[in-house]
């Protein structure tokens, strides 16, 4: 079987000794094997596993979040779910580019004969822009984001204002509006998202208080399936 040593495995899985080094610091993934002279060798299984690991962190998770799913029972299985929706997205991706295409064929010709452009046309382009499932979870996100990026600024000037010139009103205005936003986005977030279960691939909607105080990853929560009961990793998608 064949052993790597850390420059050998930073090399095929195009990251740094460092990098190597740091992941087995934080306890996501341990040489399989150290000689006497402390040099450690890792293993095909650890290779696997490191690309695992920077596959997962190519997505933006956290190295927490990658920790916790690599010690859950099915990791395997969370991965396959995450790569199939991201196998739908680039899937209804090119649909909607060729649906694109079609659409701009069929209007250079009526613009090439000076013609109206008919209603249907243009309904079916308006339809392209809203059709990809992840894109519009996508929009959820960037909504959340930027409404939560102006609360927490605002907030700061406030309380700049209050230490500074004394001035508590600004505060205290701005500060049930910023409360009311969130929760306003919280409800948001709930309303659009579902999610997929690991174990038996079903579709659900965790309940809202579950929601809300469950641990949870970029593109994924720690949820109990409401079809098979099974507690873990449950893949994020748009609730339609």
């Amino acid at each position: 079987m064949s052993k790597y040593t850390t420059g050998e495995l930073a090399k095929i899985c195009g990251i740094s000794v460092r990098t190597v080094q740091f992941y087995d610091s934080k306890g996501l993934l341990s040489p399989s094997e150290l000689t006497e002279g402390g040099r450690r060798l890792y293993s095909e299984e650890d290779k696997n596993q490191m690309q695992l690991i920077c596959f997962l962190k190519a997505l933006g998770l956290s190295l927490d979040s990658i920790k916790e799913i690599l010690q859950s029972e099915n990791p395997q299985k969370i991965l396959l779910l995450i790569l199939d929706e991201h196998e739908k997205q680039l899937k209804s991706e090119m649909e909607e580019k060729k649906k694109q295409l079609t659409a701009i064929d069929a209007v250079r010709g009526y613009v090439s004969q000076k013609q109206a452009i008919p209603e249907n046309i243009k309904s079916d382009i308006e339809q392209i822009m809203y059709e990809n499932k992840q894109k519009k979870l996508h929009s959820v996100h960037m909504k959340m984001l930027f409404w939560g990026s102006l609360c927490t600024i605002a907030e700061l000037i406030s309380i700049l204002v209050w230490i500074f010139y004394k001035n508590w009103i600004p505060f205290a205005i701005v500060m049930p509006l910023a409360i009311l936003i969130c929760i306003l986005l919280a409800g948001m977030y709930y309303k659009n998202s579902a999610y997929i279960c690991p174990e038996c691939g079903a579709t659900f909607k965790p309940g809202i208080m579950e929601f809300f105080f469950s641990n949870h990853t970029p593109k994924t929560r720690k949820l109990t399936c409401k079809a098979c009961g099974k507690k873990g990793w449950c893949v994020e998608t748009y609730n339609e």
